[in-house]
This record gives structure tokens, sequence and C-alpha cells, in this order.
């Protein structure tokens, strides 16, 4: 049902407007969030078995095209930038894992209010808007879930190293280099 009737370009306007607002509101939300609700170990964010530890998204191409998503951390003061590891700190590591289940809830929460768009428009809108919203987030979603098994066993690698490592500090620091 449209309760609200609009002239198309004033519905078009309103459909890119309001696309905008939704993905910042979203972005805000979960900027907002406390850490603790964003663990990699909680049931939305974990990797399950039917994901086989992101190599379902090797057949999906995501390691040839991730580069080409934009980083939300860009437009963020202060934000987490995921594009490239420069630090490979367990601590840091660990950082990437909270903000990557940071980016895919807000790009699921994204996808959510594509109904919206059926007040100011035909029916039809909708079905288009809910494929914008699968065509501009799914792509996110994907590359944090993918990411994310190959983080965390690259953090298990390093704790495993750091706590093997019970010589001087120049083995133990070439040692973790080499991971």
């Amino acid at each position: 049902m449209q309760p609200l009737y609009l002239s198309t370009p004033w519905t078009i306007v309103l459909c890119f407007a309001g696309w905008f607002v939704l993905q910042f509101g979203a972005a805000l939300i979960c900027l907002k969030m406390p850490e603790r609700w964003l663990s990699p170990e909680n049931y939305l964010f974990r990797t399950h078995r039917w994901e086989k530890n992101g190599r379902l998204y090797l057949m999906l191409g995501v390691h040839r095209w991730k580069r080409l998503l934009p980083d939300g951390a860009a437009i963020t003061k202060g934000g987490y930038r995921k594009k490239a590891l420069a630090d490979y700190s367990s601590e840091n590591l660990e950082r990437f894992l909270i903000e990557s289940c940071r980016a895919e809830l807000t790009h699921l929460l994204a996808i959510l209010p594509f109904w919206v768009f059926g007040l100011i428009g035909p029916p039809s809108i909708v079905a288009y808007m809910f494929l914008y919203a699968l065509a501009v987030n799914l792509p996110c979603i994907i590359a944090q879930r993918y990411n994310r098994p190959r983080i965390q066993v690259l953090k298990r690698k390093l704790n495993g190293r750091i706590a093997r490592c019970k010589s001087s500090e120049a083995v133990c620091s070439e040692n973790i280099q080499k991971i």
C-alpha cells in the first residue's frame, strides 16, 4: 500500500536520499554498539559448517573482487581500515575480527529497510529496492565472512608461536615476522 503519492522525479530523489540516510543510520548504530556484542564467536558472526571455513566464498571468487569494495572506515572519523593489515599483533587481529563483525552487521541492517520505499512508490519499487539492497550489501557481507576465518587462523598461529617462543626476544621477534 502506497500512502504517499509523489511525482516520479520526487520518488527517485527520495529513494536516493532515503538509502543514504538508512545506510548511514545503520553505520552509526553499529559504530555505537559495544564491542562485546560484536564477538566473532556470536552465532550471527561465527563461521558455520556450510561455509567450509570461508572456502565457499572462494567459489564465488571473493579473493578476486573484494579489493574493489569500498572501505567504510574512510568516511568515519577514527574508523578501522580493513583493506589491508598493517599490524599483525594479536591485539590488532582481534580488533580486525571485531570490526569485521561490525561491518557485517552494518550491511545486514542496511538491507532490512528496503520495504520502506513501498510507502512512497508503487508496489513494484519494493522488489527493485530489495535487489538494490542485496547488490550493494551482500558483496561486503561475503567479504567479511571470507576474511574472518582466515584472520582467526592467523591469530591462532601467532598466539601459538608466541606461547612456544621461549628463547631470546630477537629469535622470538624473527619467528613472529615469518607468519
